[in-house]
């Protein structure tokens, strides 16, 4: 999903809607087609993972955190406000 130029990645996790910028910290690639298995989701170029709650690097090779975003639901609709 595209929001102002910028790529994130939106889940639904045990009902919360959550937002994490996508990118791998690791070497820039997308996390956007990786594999999710709860709430993680691995890096499809070098396995690298994610926790999509928090942005949270899990595993190497990623040694820093993908920015999280601030998710809000209104009317079905997702709003998400992006973090700098």
């Amino acid at each position: 999903m595209e929001v102002d130029d910028r790529f994130v990645v939106v889940t639904l996790i045990e009902g919360e809607v959550y937002c994490i910028e996508d990118l791998c910290t690791h070497d820039g690639g997308t996390l956007g087609d990786g594999e999710v298995e709860g709430n993680c989701i691995a890096c499809p170029r070098h396995g690298a993972k994610f926790d999509l709650r928090t942005g949270n690097a899990l595993t190497m090779p990623a040694t820093e955190a993908t920015l999280s975003h601030e998710v809000k639901v209104e009317d079905g609709k997702v709003f998400v406000q992006l973090a700098n």
